[in-house]
């Protein structure tokens, strides 16, 4: 009998290669059968509904969306759109104002296709998107073709979300019914890094020569997305036991602006009917100036400095104190935490005052976290917050920032241009914030005006 500690001898029969079956399963083919014996009866009966559209509109001129004027018909063409069904062709003029030179130029995807074209690019990156495309909906596009148009989509969502946050701005605007306004909304900001594009031009491939290498981002060449989430903390939900989280929220985004996150989230809490004359806006930060010096435009609010960034501060100077990794600074940062926790912030600052460093460096440490907890106490009431339910963490935002930055903008070797990063950002969060069918009622733009 083999000893259990050597291996085991091979068995004498050699392992058999897993069998694949000849034929896919019956209802797999039963699914294509119908697929292509329906396909051209679809693809008929919305041909003949172009067919009556085309020749309903043939004749009436548009109004030039510019300048308002009347726009011209220089030339009627043969143009043909790609649908989920197959290829429509239909005759469609072609419009142009002459004072502004704007010109309505007819589209080659159809708006239900481009919509679900938009949402693959909003979720992966463009050449695994167009991959996408063939294998959920049958359609062959190439990468470039899905990056127009997620750029058009998200063009127009970017247009609108900027429209919407100049009409609230407006003292004259009318939001949503705030008799049901919640007693209490809490507010969550912060930012993060996204590296940019460092050449001017796009790179092109002649000749199927191989692109050269991008530059290494230089210092400077990095943009910050601002990101900002609303909640309410009376929906609270136990995910597992002891563990508590906040499911429903609400997303905002923009690409550098602190006053164009503000105006967001201040639209977005008119849209939702959250801000009445008796609600409460508590906004947690990590005490960078920029969000506390734009909290003043809500005049009932509670401000609340984040407990993991103010134990962070703390946590550099133990380790700078006691030494990196060891026991006597867990323990007294351990000890500090109970005591901010507990709301005694005051009783912190006074004994962080009786500590005698003994070197500069260790007293520069010492006097930036005192300057740090003096400039915040009162936002450090942390026994209070947790006792009216407001939560102490920025814990939401920081996910925030991983599903609508991380996930899709910050993976290997992305880089991007303003506008493009701007348009994108504008599809993920209509996305995230479960309001993609508002696609359906914006018209996609031309990326040349």
């Amino acid at each position: 009998m083999p000893s259990p500690h050597l291996p085991r001898p091979e068995p004498k029969t050699p392992p058999t290669r897993p069998v694949l079956a000849d034929d896919p399963p019956r209802f797999l083919l039963l699914e294509r059968e119908v697929e292509i014996a329906y396909r051209p009866q679809m693809l008929a009966a919305l041909q003949s509904k172009v067919d009556a559209f085309a020749a309903a509109a043939r004749g009436t001129a548009p109004v030039c969306p510019q300048c308002g004027q009347p726009m011209r018909c220089p030339d009627t063409r043969e143009v043909s759109w790609l649908a989920r069904c197959g290829c429509l062709h239909a005759p469609v003029s072609r419009y142009r104002c002459p004072p502004c030179r704007y010109e309505c130029r007819p589209g080659r995807i159809s708006g239900a296709l481009a919509r679900l074209l938009a949402l693959l690019a909003t979720v992966a990156p463009y050449p695994l998107a167009a991959r996408l495309a063939w294998l959920l909906l049958g359609v062959t596009i190439s990468p470039m073709g899905i990056w127009r148009v997620a750029q058009r989509w998200g063009e127009a969502a970017a247009h609108h979300t900027d429209a919407l946050s100049r009409y609230h701005a407006d003292s004259r605007s009318i939001g949503a019914p705030t008799q049901a306004a919640p007693s209490t909304v809490v507010l969550g900001v912060d930012g993060c890094s996204l590296g940019m594009q460092v050449h001017s031009k796009r790179r092109h491939r002649k000749a199927g020569e191989t692109l050269p290498p991008l530059p290494p981002i230089e210092e400077g060449r990095f943009r910050e997305v601002k990101t900002g989430v609303l909640l309410l903390p009376s929906e609270r939900a136990e995910t597992s036991p002891g563990r508590r989280s906040v499911v429903p929220r609400f997303l905002g985004t923009c690409l550098g602006d602190a006053d164009a996150i503000f105006a967001r989230l201040y639209a977005q809490l008119r849209e939702l009917g959250w801000v009445g004359a008796h609600t409460m806006v508590v906004i947690v930060g990590d005490g960078a100036e920029w969000i506390w010096n734009r909290a003043t435009m809500f005049v009932r609010r509670c401000e609340i400095l984040d407990f993991w960034h103010a134990l962070e501060h703390a946590w550099e100077f133990a380790q700078l104190r006691y030494g990196e990794g060891s026991a006597q600074a867990d323990r007294w940062v351990h000890e500090l935490a109970e005591d901010l926790r507990a709301g005694k912030v005051q009783g912190v600052i006074a004994r962080l005052k009786r500590v005698r460093p003994k070197t500069p460096e260790l007293r520069e440490s010492l006097q930036a976290l005192i300057r740090y907890y003096t400039e915040n106490a009162g936002r450090m009431r942390y026994d209070e917050y947790l006792r009216l339910g407001y939560g102490i963490g920025s814990g939401a935002v920081e996910s925030a920032h991983k599903q609508v930055v991380h996930a899709r903008f910050r993976q290997a070797g992305m880089r991007w241009s303003e506008a493009g990063a701007r348009r994108l950002l504008a599809l993920r969060r209509l996305l995230l914030n479960d309001n993609w069918a508002l696609l359906d009622r914006l018209r996609m733009v031309s990326l040349a005006h």
